[in-house]
């Protein structure tokens, strides 16, 4: 059973997790610092360490804490009382929620210290600062209007490209950002908008209303665009107060209970399916009954007003536990993993250095020479898993080309009975009709839209599948080809200090894969500011990002410019040929889904061969970025135990070491770093202490 939890607690609970946020940051930021004054004083004394890749991914991880935040996106149907639940969140009413504003507009909700609000443009324009009320008047439209956009398949705003609005509130400074979406049945332009921050957020809280339980449009998205795509959402199932309203009686205690549990039963069929984890049923956990206006009544009159009866605090609660407690661990373990790592890149280093302080010149470039071959080695296992994943490269890139070249040319197999579900509701007689004519015309614009948006939609998750299955091969590629490395990189070390090779593993466990390899495998996502998402954390890339744009890759507006091009000439000429007489709905429907399917077929084969090589080329660009950092980051670690070797060499051939004050400096070095690790170590530790 979800804890509740009030808003006054779970502002507490965020401020807890920004604190130690800020902790773990700072300590990195040590770290980093630390090996930085090495690096320079060994320029003057034994030479640098090598230690530029982990001072750099640790500036990157620390950044990305201080900055960091929870960012939540709101979904769902327009009419749903997303700004009224959005409002009531955050406790105060600052998005208009009376008619359609904004709604219209992707809006992102961030703390800032004074009230404003930025729009940004799509046209080059530069951003335009504006105060709310400006905001609210220029960006409001009447209901009417915006039912007639939705109907004409247009956008309210079509130059714009989000709102950023500021505004300080406790929520907010806490650690929150809100993504307000535009509603579902805006036009798809948009759903493509909303769908490209989907994966850049934490967790999506997708709101629905209690009075229309599980619409066409809302089965749909959640279909296409949710179902089996790894991401964490909340359902809320707005306005459930308003079910007493429709009663008869409603004050007749029974008959509410008996309504309520209709509606609850309706979602939960609807809803059940897309809150499995790993075989878990967490509904109980994902679903709630909220009743967003009483909330934001009570909050407007007291902040901090207790929100009981209104699904709220069970709401909060779990929300509260699934940021706090389990991203924010995850966030926090990936900087300990980074952290460990650079400790234990310290104590290697140090080791193979102290034993060469005294050394010779001669012996020293004796030593140097004999592991040349083992350097060679390095850069032949380098080769060697650049080969690997090109290989897979060229193999994936093909596969998925295909698979969307053959998806393509089957879609007139199954058409007549896919395109049933979109194909607009109207009275055919209005295609007779010149003045309703262009109300006909966008209304099967707009569903050939959905259904093209939605077909390639479901094909991008067998793209996924690819992926998955490619990254999680070329995981254990790195595996395998890191501990290769490791035994050469042993082998150096041997040949230069004359001693057995120790593990220095801060964590204790036995992993002496190299940090490169390791990145490989997926552990530093955090270093690429790949916290939230973590989609394809395999690779620290964002690959679902990719292959959401892979739809606008595939030619969407190709398909659809060139099937809603034909609505005029062949599937309009079937209609009028039907007669006013023998105009039956029916028979006009399968009349137009016959010709179209016709007009549909004869154009798919010039578009699954136009978009084969750019579908090609984008997979082909994944790993190729994929192939460049694991390169770089192999190249880097060569570089710099070369530069090891080569730094004390030089300052033995430039001056005299006084190995004395270098061992004390080094002594100092491993303390401090140690000292820092162990302080975050302990950070982390206790957070999960209070957590479990």
């Amino acid at each position: 059973m979800t804890n509740k939890i009030e808003a006054e607690n779970f502002i507490q609970d965020l401020a807890k997790v920004a604190e130690v946020r800020a902790k773990v940051a700072q300590s990195l930021a040590k770290i980093s610092e630390t090996l930085e004054v090495a690096e320079l004083a060994g320029k003057q004394t034994s030479g640098e360490l090598g230690l530029a890749r982990e001072i750099e991914d640790i500036k990157v991880a620390s950044k990305n804490l201080r900055e960091g935040v929870f960012r939540l996106m709101v979904l769902g149907d327009m009419k749903r009382g997303k700004s009224t639940f959005l409002n009531a969140l955050i406790g105060e009413n600052i998005l208009p929620s009376d008619v359609n504003p904004c709604t219209a507009l992707l809006t992102i909700l961030r703390y800032g210290t004074q009230k404003k609000v930025t729009v940004h443009f799509n046209d080059g324009k530069n951003p335009e600062d504006l105060d709310f009320k400006v905001f609210k008047r220029n960006y409001t439209i009447d209901p009417a209007e915006a039912k007639r956009l939705e109907k004409e398949n247009k956008q309210a705003f079509p130059d714009v490209d989000y709102a950023v609005v500021e505004y300080p509130l406790a929520l907010l400074e806490k650690g929150i950002e809100i993504v307000d979406s535009p509603g579902l049945n805006d036009t798809e332009a948009r759903n493509e908008l909303s769908l490209g921050y989907i994966n850049n957020c934490h967790a999506i809280l997708f709101v629905m209303r209690a009075t229309q339980p599980c619409t066409l449009g809302e089965r749909r998205y959640l279909e296409n665009y949710i179902k089996n795509r790894g991401l964490s959402v909340f359902f809320l199932i707005n306005a459930f107060d308003q079910i007493r309203e429709s009663l008869i009686d409603p004050d007749d205690a029974e008959e509410l209970e008996e309504a309520e549990a209709k509606v609850q039963k309706v979602f939960h069929a609807n809803l059940a399916e897309y809150c499995l984890i790993d075989g878990q049923n967490i509904y109980q956990e994902r679903v709630f009954a909220i009743s967003a206006l009483p909330a934001l009544r009570r909050r407007i009159k007291n902040s901090f007003a207790s929100l009981e009866g209104t699904g709220f605090p069970e709401f909060m609660g779990a929300l509260n536990h699934f940021l706090t407690k389990e991203r924010a661990a995850q966030e926090f373990r990936q900087a300990q993993i980074l952290a460990s790592q650079a400790n234990s890149h310290v104590q290697e280093a140090i080791a193979r250095r102290k034993p060469l302080l005294d050394e010779d010149v001669n012996e020293l470039k004796a030593r140097i020479s004999s592991v040349e071959p083992e350097f060679k080695k390095l850069t032949e296992i380098r080769d060697q898993f650049q080969k690997e994943i090109r290989i897979i490269r060229d193999k994936k890139a093909r596969v998925v080309a295909d698979s969307f070249r053959s998806y393509v040319l089957n879609l007139g197999d199954t058409f007549e009975t896919d395109f049933l579900r979109y194909q607009p509701n109207l009275n055919f007689m209005d295609f007779l009709n010149k003045e309703k004519r262009e109300g006909f015309e966008a209304e099967l614009k707009k569903a050939f839209e959905q259904y093209i948006n939605d077909k390639l939609a479901d094909w991008t998750i067998t793209v996924e599948n690819e992926m998955d299955a490619a990254f999680l091969e070329l995981s254990r590629m790195a595996a395998h080809y890191g501990a290769s490395y490791t035994k050469v990189t042993d082998k150096i070390t041997e040949k230069m200090t004359g001693k057995k090779v120790n593990s220095f593993n801060s964590s204790g466990q036995e992993d002496d894969s190299p940090t490169w390899a390791k990145w490989a495998m997926g552990l530093f996502s955090l270093a690429r500011g790949n916290i939230a998402g973590m989609a394809m954390a395999g690779a620290g890339f964002d690959w679902k990002n990719i292959l959401l744009n892979l739809v606008t890759v595939a030619g969407i507006g190709t398909i659809i410019g060139t099937i809603t091009g034909i609505t005029l000439s062949p599937v309009g000429l079937a209609l009028l040929g039907l007669g006013v007489g023998v105009m039956q709905a029916d028979k006009a429907k399968k009349q137009l889904v016959q010709v179209t399917k016709k007009e549909l077929v004869k154009h798919l084969p010039q578009v699954a061969q136009e978009q084969w090589q750019p579908i090609y080329d984008a997979i082909k660009e994944c790993f190729d970025n994929y192939e460049q950092e694991v390169s770089d980051r192999i190249d880097d670690d060569i570089q710099s135990r070369q530069s090891e070797l080569d730094n004390l060499l030089k300052q033995k051939e430039e001056r005299e070491i006084n190995r004395g004050e270098e061992l004390a400096r080094f002594d100092k070095l491993e303390t401090e770093v140690l000292s820092e690790y162990k302080k975050l170590e302990n950070i982390y530790h206790n957070f999960i202490e209070a957590i479990t």
